[in-house]
């Protein structure tokens, strides 16, 4: 494999999607796979836009034939995976991928693909307040599950340590957020 993967990781609202999209617009050579999920479609989202929405069932079917790059239930409920095929395509072809993936995919995508061609960006946040405030701008949700959000919050912090890069995200600051991330890949890509 010539290409490199690049992966984005941190919590629910941390800036993720956001990042992705903004090097999407600077970087239409770059290869920006799909996710497949379990989970419903949020009023603003459109399927094979940024997620293949698909039933729990498809997504066992999918695990059992081996299609997942990696795959992990995320706040105790939904399904979320990534497809080996396109990833391992584009790395073949000599691409750069940017792939958002949940913190408990890193390490499965670490037996696979080798380290030198693999760079981990962590995408944090000040405070659970600060996390929360955006979750809720984004969408609404039962205390209950805001419960589930916080408590992946704190288990995700802990993967800060494993990443390549951790990046601070302030409310407001997105062009510069997406400068730094850009900027680290494009410096990755050098080496």
């Amino acid at each position: 494999m010539k290409g490199k993967l690049f992966l984005i990781l941190g919590s629910s609202g941390s800036g993720k999607g956001t990042v992705l999209n903004g090097l999407l617009t600077r970087h239409s050579d770059w290869v920006f796979p799909l996710s497949c999920t379990t989970r419903d479609k949020r009023p603003n989202e459109k399927d094979g836009e940024i997620y293949n929405f698909i039933s729990k069932e498809e997504f066992r079917e999918r695990i059992e034939r081996g299609e997942f790059l990696e795959h992990a239930v995320v706040h105790q409920d939904n399904y979320y995976g990534t497809l080996k095929g396109p990833i391992l395509d584009a790395l073949e072809e000599g691409k750069v991928v940017i792939r958002e993936v949940d913190v408990q995919g890193l390490r499965s995508i670490r037996e696979i693909i080798p380290e030198d061609q693999l760079v981990s960006v962590f995408l944090t946040v000040e405070s659970w307040d600060e996390l929360k405030g955006r979750i809720l701008r984004r969408a609404e949700m039962s205390d209950e599950e805001l419960e589930k959000r916080y408590q992946s919050f704190l288990a995700e912090k802990e993967w800060e340590k494993e990443c390549d890069h951790v990046l601070m995200t302030e409310t407001g600051k997105t062009e510069e957020m997406i400068g730094v991330v850009d900027e680290i890949i494009l410096n990755e890509i050098k080496k």
